[in-house]
């Protein structure tokens, strides 16, 4: 069986457009976190991240993700981060892999706000 050049460029074009979120725009974003007062501690799934102020790497996920930060005398913080579609992933059309693969990976989606500034607020003894 003999495939035309046509044929296999059509093919590798098609293969090409799979995954595209997850190869253009990576599988995680830099977010910076700040804090008042400096010198926070950022968890994500209850492992230490970074000390504020600091930038880490965050890897997308299709469900919510949550941090926490924490500093000594001072209430804990919980906030979910916001994330939103990613338009690149579109790029599939109709390429079941593709949006599969973006899928798996949380390329589908990103996260929307890259710096959060969080106030602490101080513990109150009764």
């Amino acid at each position: 069986m003999k495939i035309s050049t046509f044929s296999f460029a059509l093919l590798t074009g098609a293969l090409s457009l799979t995954s595209c979120a997850t190869i253009l725009t990576g599988t995680s974003d830099a977010i910076t976190f700040n804090s008042t007062p400096e010198g926070a501690k950022v968890y994500e799934s209850g492992i230490e991240k970074c000390t504020t102020p600091c930038t880490y790497k965050v890897g997308r996920s299709l469900s919510e993700k949550t941090i926490e930060v924490k500093k000594e005398g001072y209430q804990n913080k919980v906030m979910a981060l916001d994330s939103k579609f990613n338009a690149v992933s579109v790029i599939n059309l109709f390429g079941i892999l593709g949006w599969g693969i973006d899928a798996a990976t949380g390329s589908i989606k990103k996260y929307d706000t890259k710096v959060y500034n969080i106030s602490l607020d101080e513990k109150k003894n009764n």
